[in-house]
């Protein structure tokens, strides 16, 4: 009995990683960021509530956060909402943006590592309202497909997707 749920969580595994590592059907952030300025990046449409550097940012915070949460059971998670979104409204150079980008990708492979290195990704935090790493991951891939579904929005609207 114990096999086969070694084998069931393994399975499960290897699917997170696969949406963590392939796009599959969706476009990933940093192909819907790819190629943009940071002036781009911090325009703001009209009658838009955020810009593409406010959603990435947001996406930057939250996943943090959400890293923290699961490997450090003393960390204290920002205010809501207010904490979970940039004090500024766009990037202040090519740098910041390229920074911010760089640590996405940083937190991203840290999450995967996670994943891969848990032996029960259904195991309930000792912290925490009862979350799991699985739950955890599965709130990663959501939100962030939920917020790159708005980035290209803002880029077909302002002419710059294909």
């Amino acid at each position: 009995m114990e096999n086969s749920l070694d084998n069931l969580i393994a399975q499960v595994k290897g699917q997170l990683l696969d949406r963590f590592t392939r796009s599959g059907a969706h476009v990933d952030l940093f192909d819907a960021i790819h190629g943009l300025s940071w002036e781009q990046a911090g325009q703001k449409k009209e009658h838009f509530p955020y810009n593409i550097w406010q959603l990435t940012e947001h996406i930057r915070i939250s996943q943090f956060d959400i890293l923290e949460f699961c490997r450090n059971p003393s960390y204290k998670s920002p205010d809501w909402p207010s904490g979970y979104w940039p004090k500024q409204s766009s990037p202040r150079n090519s740098l910041e943006w390229k920074q911010t980008q760089d640590k996405i990708r940083e937190d991203h492979q840290a999450f995967v590592a996670l994943i891969q290195n848990d032996l029960d990704i259904f195991k309930r935090f000792d912290h925490g309202t009862g979350q799991t790493l699985f739950n955890e991951a599965l709130l990663i891939l959501d939100h962030n497909a939920y917020h790159v579904g708005q980035i290209l929005l803002i880029r077909k609207l302002n002419g710059w997707w294909h």
